[in-house]
């Protein structure tokens, strides 16, 4: 059996070099790259292209709207602080946060005037996502946004992405109360609610966001259906922070 000859002085002074110099070329790499997502998050401007250009950036300016008029938002618009959610109505783990997680916020915070929930919709899982957003949006022309989502996200099927054809996104508005079903009917069709639909969809994508769940308090961002403890956190240090 041939021994391996051990490493000597100078070889092994040579690979502390090279370990060295790699370890700082990663650091500046991973500071670089953190430096963008937070920018991305806190101003809404998309990263350089690959080409060297740069993408169309998102209408808003910034990931938080505070629109005291949004019919998608929970809370107060002056709360100290602003969660943003990204959820597509056919996501079963969107479901389960609505579910499980979502009324503990509201108590805990949103009621006490600590948080405000702004949902941005996407339509990441195919037509029915986007006719799903739309009736939504529908249902928040009559001040019922979060209500539809409930409905929605209450029926989901524990895994997989449900069927939502027209009839039954009906069905849920009958469900809610929505009070002139007539209108939402119609804004069902309605084209600059599918449009808003198609451009939150990108303006998420050009933020990065590429699966939903998916969350943001400022520069700071939180992915997936995580337990209501990290929710809790994840607010909590927003909260200490603007102290």
């Amino acid at each position: 059996m041939t021994n391996r000859p051990a490493d000597r002085p100078d070889d092994l002074e040579a690979k502390y070099r090279r370990s060295k110099i790699i370890n700082v070329v990663l650091a500046a790499l991973s500071a670089f790259l953190l430096v963008v997502v937070a920018a991305q998050l806190s101003t809404g401007q998309p990263a350089p292209s690959a080409d060297g250009g740069a993408a169309s950036p998102p209408q808003q300016a910034g990931v938080e709207l505070r629109d005291p008029h949004d019919p998608m938002a929970i809370g107060d618009a002056d709360a100290p602080v602003v969660l943003v959610e990204w959820t597509d109505l056919r996501c079963p783990y969107c479901a389960v946060f609505n579910r499980d997680t979502l009324p503990a916020l509201v108590r805990e915070y949103v009621d006490s005037g600590k948080l405000r929930i702004e949902i941005r919709d996407v339509s990441f899982f195919g037509e029915q996502s986007a006719t799903a957003a739309v009736a939504a949006r529908a249902a928040g022309n009559q001040g019922m946004f979060p209500e539809y989502l409930g409905a929605v996200y209450r029926a989901a099927p524990e895994s997989g992405h449900p069927d939502l054809p027209r009839d039954r996104l009906i069905g849920f508005a009958q469900e809610i109360g929505v009070p002139d079903l007539a209108k939402f009917t119609a804004d069902l069709d309605d084209p600059l609610l599918l449009e808003a639909v198609r451009q939150s969809t990108g303006d998420a994508q050009r933020l990065g966001v590429n699966s939903v769940p998916f969350f943001a308090i400022g520069n700071s961002a939180l992915s997936g259906a995580q337990p209501i403890e990290n929710f809790r956190e994840f607010v909590d240090a927003a909260l200490a922070g603007g102290e």
